[in-house]
């Protein structure tokens, strides 16, 4: 499994682990950097895996994706391309290909459907890191017609959970409100400063119910058509952060930076392909996963705490 040291890589494996697999594998970047392609054949040398499970990703929130496109387009897009050619090439005989709704196109019709995934450009301020994770499903297509390889793929919508990143710079959406609001809650401040309007809208899956789901995926999912791992739902970030504020107990007021993107205007999913193709929908109710998450948090000293490496595992925004 590349990525299995990160956050959604952690649950991952302890569902693998806990479904009776055993001789379960994973790496860090220092160990074997995927964009380059002898540490690639040299992962493939001394790992011998059976099958893939790809995770691994450079990802980060809004503002990471505006200041870094180009690190996140040619890092996303050579691992994939690279781990999959070689996978081929070495008789790996599945390979599981964790995507993101970051490819859908900026204004897809809500819930999206997978057949939407190829009708319009993603949104900009992610298209670089979406277009390439999406070019895996271009390759995986491919070389299903062509070498009849075996390489399935689903796309996953934003995760969070216990072990979420809560680094400032580089954390998501309920992190960062998270740790926003723990903060100025301590602090007893009058005030929070948050991004955008509130209007946009998303869709989050607790990370236990998306570690499942790609369980399912790796042991039942055929063909290269992409499956959507979604909870269903959707939430305005405005509710989202009214719904975190008090759940960590700010009383004060947010103030929205209008001068700061939304990012896609909605994201939804149609997960009716999941529960048909894998027998899979989301358990965690969102509340529920919201308090765990504010939880372990808060059961950490974040001043203290590394963040989670990015690059180690997949998020989307």
């Amino acid at each position: 499994m590349t990525g299995g040291a990160g956050f959604l890589g952690t649950h991952l494996m302890a569902a693998f682990s806990s479904h009776g697999y055993r001789n379960l594998a994973t790496f860090r970047s220092q160990d074997y950097d995927l964009t380059h392609e002898a540490q690639v054949e040299r992962m493939m040398a001394d790992l011998k895996p059976e099958a893939i499970i790809h995770l691994a990703a450079v990802v980060g929130g809004i503002g990471a994706n505006r200041s870094h496109p180009g690190t996140f387009f040619f890092k996303n897009l050579m691992m994939g391309a690279l781990l999959l050619e070689h996978a081929r090439r070495a008789g790996v005989r599945r390979f599981v290909s964790v995507g993101t709704i970051c490819s859908y196109p900026k204004f897809t019709p809500v819930p999206f459907r997978e057949e939407e995934l190829w009708n319009g450009y993603p949104e900009e301020t992610n298209a670089p890191y979406g277009l390439a994770k999406k070019m895996l499903l271009v390759q995986s297509q491919a070389y299903r017609q062509e070498y009849g390889y075996d390489a399935v793929n689903v796309l996953l919508v934003n995760l969070y959970g216990p072990g979420d990143n809560f680094d400032p710079e580089t954390s998501h959406v309920i992190p960062a409100l998270i740790r926003k609001c723990v903060e100025a809650a301590d602090t007893k401040a009058d005030a929070l400063e948050v991004w955008g309007t509130g209007q946009a809208t998303r869709e989050f899956l607790y990370v236990e119910d998306a570690a499942e789901a790609i369980v399912r995926a790796a042991e039942r999912l055929e063909g290269s058509e992409p499956v959507n791992l979604g909870a269903g739902m959707e939430i305005s970030i405005r509710e989202l952060a009214e719904k975190i504020a008090t759940l960590c107990g700010f009383n004060g007021k947010l103030v929205w930076d209008r001068t700061k993107p939304d990012g896609q205007p909605r994201r939804s999913l149609d997960v009716s392909r999941a529960k048909k193709l894998l027998g899979w929908t989301a358990k965690t109710p969102f509340d529920e996963g919201l308090k765990r998450t504010i939880a372990w948090y808060r059961s950490r000293d974040p001043r203290a705490a590394e963040p989670t490496p990015r690059g180690a595992g997949h998020r989307s925004r």
